[in-house]
């Protein structure tokens, strides 16, 4: 199978205090790392090589997943000397990602349950270069309904909406590396040129769990939804992952 590569270089300031002596992907939510969900994931379907892009506190994401032995992968790490962004990150990893039809990349923090299936076959029956995956918008608000007499008709508790956001999943051919910077996010550089040339494709993803823990309440309201979701008991207990992620 091919690799699944995991973006974890970023400090995660909005997660301070949290975040000061730990890399943002080994915060845990519900009792275990956010990566380690990742792992967990992409292990239930059969993904069991893995590249951790690593750089702030890199030392601490070694020390708590180590090899992947005892969960069942291989973990392998590409350490940056300074930020490279998103772009420039998966660039750096080449040598280690090269040789597949494809491989696939997540941000390090995002928790979900979204199959990658109808994504890779999309790419893979296509001429893109790579895709992404994609959910509908979730509003951060209580959205109110007015009638034409501007009299309130109905509150809506932070209803999903009819946008489509990135949900920083991708599927990616070889191609792509000749469309990466040095240094930069991939968002600004070749998502950009990619979807000029029709080579971006997009899957949109309905009726899944996503969640992008950047602030202490994102990881609350993770933390909650997951210890009570059956999916998140199935996933914990068919990787046999414990609480102590060290190697």
């Amino acid at each position: 199978m091919p690799k699944v590569a995991i973006l974890a270089g970023g400090f995660g300031k909005r997660l301070r205090p949290l975040t000061e002596e730990t890399p943002k992907p080994m915060v845990k939510v519900a009792g275990y790392p956010i990566i380690l969900w990742q792992i967990m994931l992409f292990k239930s379907y059969g993904y069991r090589d893995f590249v951790i892009l690593a750089g702030y506190r890199w030392e601490k994401i070694v020390e708590g997943l180590g090899s992947g032995r005892k969960l069942g992968v291989r973990i392998a790490y590409v350490v940056e000397d300074e930020p490279l962004g998103t772009g420039g990150a998966i660039k750096n990893a080449e040598h280690v990602l090269k040789g597949e039809e494809y491989f696939i990349v997540t941000n390090g923090d995002i928790i979900t349950n979204i199959n990658l299936r109808p994504l890779v076959e999309r790419v893979l029956s296509s001429d893109a270069v790579g895709g992404i995956a994609l959910v509908n918008l979730r509003s951060p608000y209580g959205v109110v309904e007015v009638d034409e007499g501007g009299f309130v008709r109905e509150f809506k508790e932070k209803p999903v909406l009819d946008y489509k956001i990135n949900a920083g999943i991708y599927v990616f051919k070889q191609q792509i590396f000749s469309y990466l910077p040095p240094k930069g996010d991939i968002e600004k550089t070749a998502f950009p040129r990619l979807a000029s040339e029709r080579k971006l494709v997009g899957v949109t993803y309905n009726e899944v769990y996503w969640r992008s823990i950047d602030t202490l309440k994102d990881l609350e309201e993770a933390s909650e939804y997951l210890s009570k979701a059956e999916w998140a008991r199935r996933l914990v207990e068919s990787a046999g992952a414990s609480r102590e992620t060290s190697s």
